[in-house]
């Protein structure tokens, strides 16, 4: 097997609304262990929370969870989801859904180095880019 490099997102909480609203976004097949799942959990609270989840498909490939127990997840902007591809209708559906509510940091729109950008912040605080390589890149 190659090396290969796969984001991980922390929630607080949240991961698993979070990866299931990924999936409605970019399709795939989603796994989800919980902390209970796998014999960690320390009381009720701690087992519903998502240990582990994978989001998977021929595209994409991004796992997530909700932190340790105990401790709070901080969110930045030092990190960002980046899809890039040159099916445009399929990429601006996934920028539309993922702005269903979040915000717009950046409007979908040609760039000067002729790729269609955009960055958007998702309702879970995670922020993506969405970029649609023009015909002649």
């Amino acid at each position: 097997m190659k090396p290969t490099l796969i984001p991980y997102l922390n929630f607080n909480g949240n991961a698993r609304e979070a990866m299931t609203f990924y999936q409605s976004v970019l399709g795939g097949e989603l796994n989800i262990q919980s902390f209970a799942d796998a014999g960690m959990a320390k009381n009720l609270e701690d087992g519903s929370r998502t240990m582990h989840a994978t989001l998977k498909n021929d595209l994409i490939s991004f796992m997530a969870s909700d932190g340790m127990p105990g401790k709070d997840v901080v969110f930045g902007d030092n990190v960002h989801m980046n899809v890039v591809g040159s099916d445009e209708a399929l990429l601006t559906g996934f920028f539309n859904k993922l702005l269903e509510g979040g915000k717009v940091d950046m409007s979908l729109a040609r760039q000067f180095w002729g790729d269609t950008f955009g960055m958007v912040t998702d309702k879970f605080g995670v922020h993506w880019m969405v970029n649609i390589s023009s015909q002649n890149n």
